[in-house]
């Protein structure tokens, strides 16, 4: 009998080399064409082992989806910064290793981070994608995100667009 070993935890210093290389992959998978090459591999090689560590170590809220003893997946989370979204909550980012996506770890992970927000007295939660990021556009769709607005990000020397979803509890 095989036996799969799967958790989704708070992510922990120890975690750090694990969610960079997730980083480096779902970023080089996502935004390959989207974001332009040279800017795309500078945002990559920013987010490093020793930024994560940092991230981690600091206390901002990070967890992990952790199959067979390796990170495939992290979701970092907080107070809200979006102007265009009233709730108290925000998703800052959500990624998986390729191999992982389409599988239902997103929604494991995006369930994981919305219980712990509200378990810390946030209500409602809000996140941002590229709209260029049709994955994710259809992904936050189908959870039931509600567009309420749309910014814009200057991403190397391109101005992209983002949409805005928000899920409210009360």
């Amino acid at each position: 009998m095989t036996q799969t070993t799967l958790a989704i935890r708070l992510g922990v210093a120890a975690d750090a080399a694990g969610i960079s290389a997730v980083h480096d992959a779902a970023w080089r998978n996502t935004y390959r064409g989207i974001i332009e090459g040279k800017h795309l591999e500078k945002m990559i090689a920013r987010r490093g082992p020793a930024w994560w560590k940092t991230v981690l170590t600091q206390g901002r809220s990070t967890m992990v989806l952790e199959m067979l003893g390796t990170v495939a997946g992290y979701v970092t989370f907080g107070p809200n910064r979006i102007r265009e979204a009233e709730e108290e909550g925000e998703i800052y980012e959500l990624y998986l290793r390729p191999e992982y996506q389409g599988l239902g770890f997103g929604r494991a992970l995006f369930t994981a981070a919305r219980n712990e927000l509200q378990r810390l007295s946030y209500h409602g939660v809000a996140v941002r994608a590229l709209s260029a990021n049709t994955a994710a556009t259809r992904f936050y769709a189908a959870l039931g995100g509600k567009v309420v607005g749309t910014r814009h990000e200057l991403l190397g020397r391109t101005v992209m667009p983002l949409t805005v979803y928000a899920w409210t509890d009360r």
